[in-house]
């Protein structure tokens, strides 16, 4: 096997559970921070459209870093950029908590965005390392503890915003701990070679056979992302609810996000691809039109589990139909397919704030809601069925 070397050095069961805190890291930390926008944007008395201005800063920290990312994986193992990744991305997350200016947050977010790159894109060429080891897939269990880590993080956060804990205490806390948790597993990671320089860009943009797949990653990326930058103001600011309840809001959606991950395999197998996705649509879209029109605490948290479970399995099924396409290699497929899809999850929510400044946070909230349509009908113009099997290099390049 590819990587024996490795596995002598390293047992599967040990690189496995290195790898699974990592993935924990990187979700725990990233939710720790959403839990708390509410508070920040209060703090700082930023309006909805000032706030989407700031929240781009961390796109442009993540777009900006790919081609950095890349060439330190051309030069150093994954393990290396991996820690040096959560070690920066825990820094940033620690000083987030204590910007008192508006220039102050948009730095360290670009910073938290940049860190966040590294981390995630390492990990997941470590989670590649680790499945050669197996003989089964494993891949897909490494993203359900990235949600389950978000999950945790929301209920913490719900929990310190309850007790009055102000942010610069519970980031800093949080920073220590998992860098703590990166640092002990570390030495169970795999010490793999560098990347070998591609003959090929490494992200492509999708030819017109591929266009309709990287515009469905799009609609479940931009939605999800909108989820995690705004689903607790939603509750705060259109639904109402107190400060704490409203982190809960945001809860309900993780908790929904992370069951369907975990249940989404099977479905597919059950009633096919095209049905799964279909309904993931429906979903996103009854979730969001939900929330809009009745904006009662349970009525909206409802439709948030409804949105949670609709974006729960598109991206993984969608990468996995690319990577089996003809059209490209299956690297190339999925590379473009997800750099479309990244647009989506990194763009689209600073861009909601614009639109709650003009018209308010529910018709920003009923706008997102022509996502699922969108999916639905892109779902209606695919091939015939095929049996969901997503492939390693597939989930090597999901957001998380």
């Amino acid at each position: 096997m590819r990587h024996s070397s490795v596995a002598a050095a390293v047992s599967p069961g040990r690189a496995r559970l290195a790898v699974t805190l990592f993935f924990l890291v990187s979700g725990f930390g990233f939710a720790t921070w959403a839990s708390r926008i509410p508070t920040i944007q209060q703090r700082l008395g930023l309006s909805e459209a000032q706030l989407g201005s700031v929240l781009l800063a961390l796109p442009a920290g993540l777009m900006l870093t790919l081609p950095v990312t890349g060439l330190l994986l051309r030069h150093y193992s994954s393990r290396q950029v991996m820690l040096v990744g959560a070690v920066l991305y825990n820094v940033a997350l620690a000083l987030l908590g204590f910007a008192t200016h508006t220039w102050q947050l948009v730095v360290l977010l670009f910073c938290f965005g940049s860190s966040r790159n590294l981390l995630n894109i390492s990990v997941n060429a470590q989670s590649i390392g680790v499945q050669a080891l197996y003989a089964r897939s494993i891949i897909a269990r490494f993203h359900g503890v990235w949600s389950v880590a978000g999950f945790a993080a929301a209920a913490v956060g719900a929990w310190v915003v309850a007790a009055g804990v102000a942010p610069q205490y519970h980031f800093l806390g949080t920073a220590v701990l998992l860098t703590g948790l990166a640092l002990v597993f570390f030495p169970g990671s795999l010490a793999l070679p560098p990347a070998p320089q591609a003959a090929k860009p490494a992200f492509a943009l999708p030819d017109k056979t591929l266009l309709k797949f990287g515009l469905m990653a799009f609609a479940s990326m931009a939605c999800e992302g909108t989820m995690y930058d705004w689903g607790a103001i939603y509750f705060e600011k259109a639904v109402g609810t107190p400060h704490h309840v409203a982190t809960m809001g945001f809860a309900g959606y993780m908790v929904a996000m992370t069951l369907g991950r975990f249940v989404g395999d099977g479905l597919a197998s059950r009633f096919g691809v095209r049905a799964l996705l279909r309904g993931s649509g429906l979903l996103m879209t009854a979730g969001l039109v939900l929330a809009a029109l009745v904006p009662l605490p349970l009525v909206a948290g409802l439709g948030f589990a409804l949105v949670g479970f609709g974006v729960s399995c598109v991206v993984p099924l969608v990468f996995a139909m690319a990577g089996r396409s003809a059209a490209l290699s299956s690297g190339s497929a999925i590379a473009g397919v997800s750099t479309v899809g990244y647009f989506g999850f990194l763009i689209v929510p600073p861009l909601v704030g614009f639109v709650a400044q003009a018209a308010g946070l529910r018709w920003a909230f009923a706008l997102m809601a022509t996502l699922g349509v969108l999916l639905m009908a892109l779902v209606s113009k695919l091939p015939t069925d095929t049996p969901a099997a997503p492939s390693a290099a597939a989930d090597m390049l999901l957001p998380e």
